[in-house]
């Protein structure tokens, strides 16, 4: 398998456990910070087509900026998806993670049964 794309927030307990998985499997992967290289909304959107979730999969429901920004009123009030990637793109804070992107998906948060399946 070729070098997937591997976005997180180094501080994130999950994207440490993992990176730790990928590790242990001897995966490579190429690391990019969340924050400090957020995912344009261009991005976000190929990334979306590409994993067949929903575009709420990709907001990160447990943070403070989305709790603070009322993030969930807007989506069930029928924000559109253009304006959630851009919104998205704002702050990578606002992103669920870990994400893998590999050639053919996109593994959006650590469920490891799934990113076994995907990766190993």
């Amino acid at each position: 398998m070729d070098d997937v794309l591997f976005v997180e927030y180094p501080k994130c307990s999950t994207c440490r456990r993992a990176k730790a998985w990928l590790d242990e499997r001897g995966i490579s992967y190429t690391d990019r910070h969340i924050v400090e290289d957020n995912p344009t909304a261009e991005e976000l959107a190929a990334w979306q087509e590409r994993s067949g979730l929903p575009v709420r999969r990709f907001f990160n429901t447990s943070g403070r900026l989305y709790r603070e920004r009322n993030i969930k009123a807007q989506l069930d009030a029928g924000l559109s998806d253009a304006d959630a990637f851009a919104l998205l793109a704002e702050d990578g804070m606002l992103v669920k993670r870990p994400i893998v992107v590999g050639e053919d998906f996109v593994l959006v948060g650590f469920r490891e049964a799934e990113w076994e399946d995907k990766l190993c």
